[in-house]
C-alpha cells in the first residue's frame, strides 16, 4: 500500500489562498498547465541544444467526456521521484524559476521560462477533484503523483513511454453556479489555447471531430457527409509582433488591429517597437482612425492586452496607458513579468511603471513625428482624439504639461486653420506680450465678435477656443515660450497708443455721470459701465472681470448637481464705443431725459448678453423696449 504523504507547508489553508486570491477566472488552469509544459520543453531543449529539432516537440490535449477527465502531455524534460517532490510535494516552489537560477547571466535571455511564481500547477484544483501526474527523465524510472489538494499526495513508480510529463485532471461535478464539464468540450478548449496561449511557441495538437465529404461523392450533385477524427493543431506558434518588421505587411498589421480589437476600419498608425534593458519588451499599438463605440462612457476600459512570452495575462492592463493616451489600443509582451502574478498585484507592480513610461514616450514622439511631418494625417487624428491630449495638459494639476503643449492645435484668426502654439509665438508682432484667445461655440461665432475684429485690424492673431476644456488647458500652461495666455474678453488689453489712451481718459471724465447713472440704472447686474477702444464698429460688449471667464461660466453651470455655493457667476463689465452714434445719442437723452438713458442702457446691456451667448432674463421686455425706440426715434 502506497503511504500518503503531506505536503510540506500548511497545505490546505495554503492552497485555498494561493488559488482563490491569485486566480480570478477558473479557466485560467489551462494556460497555467500548458505553459508549465511549454517550459519543460524549453529545458529539455536547452539541455539537448544542437542534437535535438525543435519540430519533434508538441503538448497535447485528450478531452474525455465518459471518463471526465482532462489529460494534458509533453514530452518535456520531465521530472524524476526528488523533483516530482521537491515540485508538487511543496507548495509554491518553483522548478522553472531554479533551472533559471541555475543558468548563467548569457544563456538566462536565451531561454524563456515562463513559469517563475511556482503557483501555476496548483490551479488545477479550482476545477479538479483530483490530480495525477506521471512524469519521466530520460534514463530514469517514470513516476506517478497523486493528490486531491487537500489531505496530501501519493508517489509510486510508474510506467511512461519516453521522457515528458503526463497531467490527468478528474474535473470536478457540475453545479448551478459552474459547469466543469465544459472543460471537456474540443471548442471551449479551442478557444481557451487561442485565447491564452495561441503563442506557445510549441504545437498544441488535439483530436477534433469535424464533418468532411465523402471522397466517393465529392464530385455528386449530392455529397454526403461523414464525421472524422482529425488531430488538429490548435496554436499559431509565433505572434506578429515577434516576426521581423521589414517582413510584416501593411495588410498584416491592419488585418490584426481589426481582427484583434474588433475595428472594422484600418487603423491610422502602427507603432511596433522593442525595447532592451532593466525591462525587457515588445509593444504592437495602434492609433484607430476614429473614436471607438462607447469611448466616453463610464464603463469604457482603456489599457493594453498583456502578455508574458507570447502567454496571454490579461486584456485591459489600464496601467500601461495614461489616461490621456486612452485611445491607444494594442499589446505589450515582456519577458520581465510572472505569468502567475495576480491582477491586484499588477497594480503596483514597478516593472509594469517602467514599461508604460516607455510606452508613453514612444506614442508621444511618433505623434511628434506625424505633427511634423504628415501634417494633414495628424489633422485628422487631432479631430478624432485631440480632446485627450488637453487633458494631459491639466491632468494631475498640469504636472505633465510640457508633455503635450507641443502637440496641441488651435484654430487661428490669422491663418484660418489649425496651429500649433509654436508657429504663433513665431509670426508674433515683435512688440506683442501676449497670446490672445477668445472662447466660443464655434469659429463663426467666436470671428464676428467685437473684440475679435478689433484685434483682427491691429492685426493681432487670435487663437479661437471652440472646446469646453481648452480655458482649463490655457489656465494649465499659463504661459509659452516667455509669452503669457490672455483672454481677450478680460481685463485690458493694452492696445491703444498714448495718445488714444489720453482722449480716452478725457472722455471717460467729461461723462463719469453718466456712465455712473447706467451702472446704477442696471443696479447688479453689472460691476461698471465704462468708455473702451477695444470697439470698432459695435456700439457695446460685455468683458470679463479678472478671474471667472464667460466660457467658464457656462462649463460650471451646465456640469451636473447644484453648487451650495450657489451658481458661479463672472463679473460683468459693460463697455461703449465712444466712437460709436449710440454714444452720441446717450449723451443728448442724459441732458433732457434720463428715464430714456435708463430704457437704452438696458437694451443695450441685453445685447451686450446676446453678443456673448448669454440668455436673457426677458425677451418679452427686451423685444418691447426695441420698438419703443424705434418708434420714438420717428417722432
Amino acid at each position: 500500500m502506497t503511504r500518503k504523504k503531506q505536503f510540506k507547508a500548511e497545505s490546505k489553508r495554503l492552497l485555498d489562498l494561493m488559488i482563490n486570491s491569485i486566480y480570478t477566472h477558473k479557466e485560467i488552469f489551462l494556460r497555467e498547465l500548458i505553459s508549465n509544459a511549454s517550459d519543460a520543453i524549453d529545458k529539455y531543449y536547452y539541455e539537448h541544444a544542437g542534437h535535438v529539432s525543435p519540430d519533434q516537440f508538441e503538448i497535447r490535449l485528450e478531452p474525455n467526456k465518459e471518463a471526465r477527465t482532462l489529460t494534458i502531455i509533453d514530452n518535456g524534460i520531465g521530472m524524476n521521484k526528488e523533483e516530482l517532490e521537491e515540485n508538487l510535494g511543496t507548495i509554491a516552489k518553483s522548478g522553472s524559476l531554479a533551472f533559471k537560477e541555475q543558468m548563467d547571466d548569457e544563456s538566462k535571455n536565451d531561454v524563456d521560462i515562463i513559469g517563475q511564481f511556482g503557483v501555476g500547477f496548483y490551479s488545477a484544483f479550482m476545477v479538479a477533484k483530483d490530480l495525477v501526474v506521471i512524469s519521466k527523465k530520460e534514463e530514469e524510472p517514470a513516476w506517478r503523483w497523486e493528490s486531491d489538494g487537500e489531505s496530501g499526495y501519493t508517489m509510486e513508480e510508474a510506467q511512461r513511454d519516453g521522457h515528458g510529463t503526463t497531467i490527468i485532471l478528474s474535473l470536478k461535478e457540475d453545479t448551478e453556479e459552474e459547469k466543469y464539464s465544459q472543460y471537456l468540450e474540443t471548442y471551449e478548449l479551442k478557444e481557451l489555447v487561442r485565447k491564452y496561449s495561441d503563442y506557445i511557441r510549441y504545437p498544441i495538437h488535439m483530436n477534433v471531430e469535424t464533418s468532411k465529404v465523402k471522397e466517393e461523392t465529392k464530385d455528386s450533385d449530392k455529397p454526403e457527409y461523414e464525421t472524422v477524427i482529425e488531430d488538429q493543431t490548435l496554436n499559431s506558434m509565433v505572434p506578429l509582433w515577434k516576426r521581423q518588421k521589414s517582413k510584416i505587411t501593411e495588410e498584416e498589421y491592419n488585418q490584426f488591429y481589426k481582427d484583434h480589437f474588433f475595428d472594422f476600419q484600418d487603423p491610422q498608425r502602427v507603432i511596433h517597437f522593442s525595447v532592451e534593458g532593466n525591462v525587457s519588451f515588445t509593444a504592437l499599438l495602434y492609433i484607430p482612425s476614429h473614436v471607438p463605440q462607447g469611448f466616453y462612457q463610464q464603463d469604457y476600459k482603456k489599457g493594453l492586452q498583456l502578455y508574458c512570452r507570447g502567454v496571454f495575462i490579461m486584456d485591459h492592463a489600464e496601467e500601461l496607458l495614461p489616461d490621456s493616451l486612452r485611445f491607444v489600443k494594442g499589446l505589450v509582451d515582456s519577458q520581465d513579468l510572472s505569468l502567475n502574478i495576480s491582477r491586484e498585484m499588477l497594480q503596483h507592480d514597478h516593472q509594469l511603471k517602467a514599461i508604460a513610461s516607455r510606452i508613453e514616450k514612444k506614442v508621444l514622439s511618433e505623434l511628434t513625428t506625424m505633427l511634423t511631418k504628415e501634417r494633414e494625417e495628424y489633422e485628422k487624428f487631432w479631430k478624432e482624439f485631440g480632446i485627450n491630449l488637453k487633458f494631459g495638459v491639466y491632468n494631475n494639476y498640469g504636472m505633465d504639461k510640457e508633455k503635450f503643449q507641443d502637440l496641441l492645435l488651435f484654430y487661428s484668426s490669422k491663418e484660418q486653420k489649425l496651429v500649433t502654439l509654436n508657429e504663433y509665438v513665431n509670426r508674433m508682432k515683435e512688440d506683442q506680450k501676449d497670446i490672445y484667445y477668445v472662447s466660443g461655440k464655434d469659429v463663426a461665432l467666436i470671428d464676428k465678435l467685437p473684440i475679435v475684429q478689433t484685434l483682427k485690424k491691429k492685426e493681432f492673431e487670435v487663437l479661437y477656443l471652440t472646446d469646453e476644456v481648452d480655458e482649463f488647458v490655457m489656465n494649465t500652461l499659463m504661459n509659452y515660450r516667455e509669452k503669457t495666455f490672455k483672454n481677450a474678453t478680460q481685463g485690458d488689453l493694452d492696445l491703444n497708443t498714448e495718445e488714444e489712451k489720453k482722449e480716452l481718459e478725457k472722455t471717460k471724465e467729461d461723462n463719469k455721470d453718466l456712465l455712473e447713472f447706467m451702472k446704477e440704472s442696471l443696479k447688479d447686474k453689472v460691476s461698471e459701465v465704462k468708455l473702451s477702444n477695444r470697439l470698432s464698429e459695435d456700439p457695446v460688449c460685455l468683458t470679463a472681470g479678472e478671474g471667472l471667464s464667460f466660457e467658464m461660466e457656462k462649463v460650471f453651470a451646465n456640469m451636473p448637481g447644484d453648487n451650495p455655493m450657489g451658481p458661479m457667476k463672472a463679473t460683468r463689465i459693460l463697455e461703449i464705443n465712444p466712437s460709436h452714434p449710440i454714444f452720441s445719442t446717450l449723451k443728448e437723452l442724459y441732458a433732457k431725459d434720463k428715464e430714456k438713458v435708463k430704457e437704452v442702457a438696458d437694451v443695450l446691456y441685453d445685447q451686450a448678453l446676446l453678443i456673448e451667448g448669454f440668455t436673457i432674463e426677458d425677451p418679452i421686455a427686451y423685444s418691447r423696449k426695441i420698438c419703443e425706440l424705434l418708434v420714438d426715434s420717428h417722432k
